[in-house]
């Protein structure tokens, strides 16, 4: 491979082109094959033949993860089931599982979607990449598999879990690109000071972090700890897993692989559609797909696209960092509210471990939220007068950030319960 793939610098115009070829053949597919999507293009009386480009992409109904559900499990497919290679599965909080199928075509295009992510961060078939994501149902690590596979780079599928043995891997095989939640990143640095090693001891160079939401301020964070560049992974299970969107070194939003996945940011409230540069929830419609196409999938990631080429001289579309999810968006007392934003306050605080759970509750009628943060030994061991004055100083600092008071309950380092996944930030307590 070279180190763009030719795809990445295409002109937007020719780009565009690939995509009204794409959307239209990916329309008359799904009406075709889909009873789901004739029936929603039925009920809004739109027939194939009225989509001729990408611009008609707004005339099309919008696909949910409720969609998904309703048609558990098979009722999404496209492609016979014969023509199935692989089935992920992901969970919610309610509900039942959402079902992503896979045909040997759509494999072979997400490994090559994670193979140009490893290259935008510096790997190479030379490279040694543990693959620390989940495996199974999870497409993270899978994912990333194939796609280091992808770019023949020697593969450690070490998976998550069993924290000792993964630094012993990542120290004796010498991987030089770790794949993990970014959370459990940091967590493995906790674990690496326990055991007496040092970032110096690894020959990490670079990490892929993503499945969850992260601030700018825990991306230094991780840089600091192990001395790497860390770049930023995008994905999401229904659409294909990780590599929709992918980092570079300008480190300026996720370059989306618009070839295979076009992305759109819509109002959440009207879902009207929204220019470049206006916060709103992304929309996907994959343009490749064969097992199960999804059309204008809501997915409640908040955040914004812009078009202007970026400096590493790639022309596709970048998205801003994930600002929260409407739907785990916190409402307190009328206020909307990003654990992001949260986050980002706490790690700018010294004495603050990058670990914290929130937890919601509702007295009296009264939304309540109480943060529970991870101090080091240092404040700890000051006088009682200073404790209060920094416990106070977090809590006036997050009622500045987001306008709403908070009760602030500092707990020792290590202490909160760890996840060597995706970790839980919310405890919402409350009957709504």
């Amino acid at each position: 491979m070279n180190v763009f793939n030719k795809i990445e610098l295409l002109p937007r115009s020719e780009l565009k082109a690939l995509q009204n070829e794409k959307l239209v053949k990916t329309v008359k597919y799904v009406y075709s094959n889909s009873s789901v999507y004739r029936a929603k293009m039925d009920a809004v009386n739109l027939k194939p033949s009225d989509i001729k480009s990408i611009d008609d992409i707004v005339k099309l109904p919008f696909t949910t993860k409720q969609d998904m559900r309703d048609n558990y499990p098979f009722g999404m497919l496209c492609a016979p089931k014969r023509d199935i290679v692989r089935l992920h599965a992901s969970s919610g909080t309610t509900g039942k599982l959402t079902v992503a199928a896979y045909t040997k075509k759509d494999i072979d295009i997400w490994a090559e979607c994670c193979a140009r992510a490893l290259m935008a961060a510096g790997g190479s078939f030379e490279s040694t990449i543990h693959v620390a994501y989940g495996y199974g149902l999870f497409t993270g690590g899978l994912g990333m598999h194939y796609g280091a596979e992808k770019l023949g780079a020697a593969t450690v599928p070490v998976s998550s879990g069993n924290t000792k043995r993964q630094l012993q891997l990542l120290k004796d095989f010498e991987a030089d690109i770790i794949c993990c939640t970014p959370s459990y990143a940091i967590y493995l640095a906790e674990e690496m000071a326990k055991e007496g090693m040092k970032k110096e001891d690894f020959r990490l160079k670079a990490g892929l972090f993503g499945a969850e939401p992260w601030s700018k301020s825990m991306k230094a964070q991780i840089e600091k700890l192990w001395g790497i560049t860390a770049y930023d992974i995008y994905g999401l299970s229904e659409i294909s897993g990780p590599g929709v969107a992918m980092d570079c070194e300008i480190h300026n939003g996720v370059h989306y692989q618009e070839d295979h996945f076009y992305p759109e940011i819509v109002n959440p409230d009207t879902l009207e559609p929204v220019p470049y540069g206006t916060r709103g929830e992304l929309v996907i419609t994959t343009l490749s797909k064969e097992g199960m196409p999804l059309i204008r999938y809501r997915t409640r990631d908040i955040t914004s696209l812009t078009d202007e080429v970026c400096r590493c001289g790639r022309t596709h579309v970048r998205m801003s960092r994930i600002k929260g999810r409407s739907d785990d968006m916190m409402i307190i007392r009328g206020v909307n509210v990003f654990p992001s934003q949260i986050e980002t306050v706490l790690l700018g605080i010294d004495g603050v471990e990058p670990q914290y759970q929130i937890v919601l509750d509702r007295i009296n009628n009264l939304d309540t939220m109480e943060l529970q943060v991870e101090v080091n030994d240092r404040i700890f061991s000051d006088e009682v007068k200073k404790i209060e004055n920094f416990k106070k100083g977090i809590e006036s600092e997050i009622m500045s950030a987001i306008g709403v008071s908070c009760s602030v309950r500092m707990v020792a380092g290590g202490s909160l319960p760890r996840s060597e996944g995706k970790a839980k930030r919310i405890i919402d307590r409350r009957i709504i």
